[in-house]
């Protein structure tokens, strides 16, 4: 019966210091839950401590259909990024640092240029062209198109063109292209 009695003691030593362990380990986790806890709520208010407004630069391009591209530069003074970004939906991000913000949008409207001093003319080559102000040889061309066929242009057509069209709308930029469409010269 001595071998029972000294595995049973050898069993009791087993659990005391096993479920001394155990005690040991959990009053340790218990200090450093404590510890981790006032880290965490250090951590927190650190995170949401407010540092002042973000200054950005902000560029915003306008590309119209007639190709015109205009530039607008702001600065802004961001205080809650989620507005800014809010502000800006509609908006393609092209370029962003820290100190600047770069949009890009497409606009279905012909450019306040071409609506202010837009023409429709011919070119001496025969292409249909946008030009700023009445076409002459001096004046600035803002898109070229298509080459027309002159031949097949009816007489009063030919000298709209060379006088200028006027376009001050979307609509009017449509129907001049879809009028002198089928009058392009074809590749051959």
């Amino acid at each position: 019966m001595k071998p029972i009695i000294i595995k049973k003691w050898i069993l009791l030593v087993v659990v005391f210091v096993a479920a001394s362990g155990l005690l040991y380990t959990f009053a340790t986790y218990e200090g450093a839950a404590d510890e981790n806890e006032y880290v965490d709520e250090e951590v927190l208010e650190d995170a949401f401590e407010v540092n002042g407004p973000l200054s950005l630069k902000v560029v915003l391009e306008r590309i119209y259909l007639d190709g015109e591209v205009s530039e607008e530069i702001l600065d802004e003074t961001v205080w809650a990024m989620e507005d800014f970004w809010a502000q800006y939906e509609d908006w393609q991000v092209i370029d962003l640092d820290g100190e600047q913000v770069v949009f890009q949008q497409y606009v279905d409207d012909i450019s306040p240029l071409l609506k202010s001093n837009g023409y429709f003319g011919i070119s001496e080559d025969g292409i249909l062209t946008i030009y700023e102000g009445k076409p002459t040889e001096a004046s600035k061309i803002i898109q070229s198109f298509f080459q027309i066929d002159v031949g097949k242009l009816e007489s009063h057509q030919h000298e709209q063109l060379k006088g200028g069209i006027r376009v001050v709308s979307k609509d009017d930029y449509v129907q001049v292209l879809e009028t002198f469409k089928p009058y392009t010269t074809k590749k051959q």
